[in-house]
């Protein structure tokens, strides 16, 4: 765990916000090499790009203060001010409603620019899925995001005064963070592999909200939530983002057996 690297006079900089700018960095890196490889300007992927990135951050935390009013209710101005006395920095975001927030504002920009929104977010498939491998490290050396206790041999004790020592003590918990890595990286290297192969137009945006969805919905079970995050649903406790991964799932499935009725001529 490493939540801070070193600080400029008061103010610190933080693991998880360099993991962020990395993702940032070769997210972009990554749909560059694929539109020049096809032949495609990328200024207007860029501008995606920007959009995705801070209409995700706008929207993670939106979300995060929404499933959290009662710490803000009473002042709305910390919910975006990043001034905390001798500290800097906004900490709390929700992955999912930077997400949501991302992709309605990329599909209003892609339309206004007369863009085919399922070959966009094609091209965007492998980078979102390079963040998720990129950014869960962030959020393991930060220690936020956490899993559950387990005998595993891998399972992982954070130090004294970290939010899951002060959740669960001094016992082992499931690398939820690395877990999430792992498959981030593992489907960013699918795609990739795919891109040059798919079938149809839409078809790698459909099976990244399926896997995102199954992974998620997986994943869970072993992840550490405050009861504002779980629901009752059918008589079962389920969390916020399980809801939604269920919601991506159909999605991903929708768009799959549609689009898959028109195949790419090659």
């Amino acid at each position: 765990m490493l939540p801070e690297l070193f600080r400029i006079g008061p103010f610190p900089i933080r693991t998880y916000g360099l993991m962020l700018a990395l993702a940032f960095l070769f997210g972009v890196w990554s749909v560059r090499r694929a539109t020049a490889r096809d032949g495609k300007p990328f200024e207007p992927y860029l501008n995606i790009a920007y959009i995705m990135i801070f209409g995700g951050i706008i929207g993670a935390r939106l979300a995060y203060v929404i499933m959290h009013w009662s710490d803000f209710a009473g002042n709305l101005l910390s919910a975006f001010n990043p001034f905390h006395g001798d500290q800097f920095g906004i900490a709390g975001l929700n992955l999912y409603g930077g997400v949501v927030t991302a992709l309605v504002l990329s599909y209003l920009y892609i339309r206004y620019k007369r863009m085919s929104v399922l070959e966009v977010f094609d091209y965007f498939a492998p980078a979102l899925a390079l963040g998720i491998g990129i950014g869960r490290i962030g959020c393991f050396l930060n220690g936020c995001c956490f899993g559950t206790p387990t005998e595993l041999p891998w399972g992982v004790v954070f130090p004294p005064g970290s939010i899951p020592d002060s959740v669960f003590g001094a016992v082992p918990l499931h690398p939820a963070q690395l877990y999430t890595s792992l498959y981030g990286f593992g489907l960013f290297f699918f795609l990739t592999w795919l891109h040059g192969r798919r079938r149809f137009i839409g078809q790698l945006t459909a099976i990244t909200l399926m896997a995102e969805a199954v992974f998620r919905f997986a994943i869970e079970f072993v992840r550490y939530y405050e009861n504002a995050m779980v629901f009752p649903v059918l008589g079962h406790q389920a969390t916020y983002n399980q809801l939604i991964a269920a919601v991506l799932f159909a999605l991903g499935l929708g768009i799959y057996l549609v689009r898959r009725r028109h195949p790419l001529q090659r």
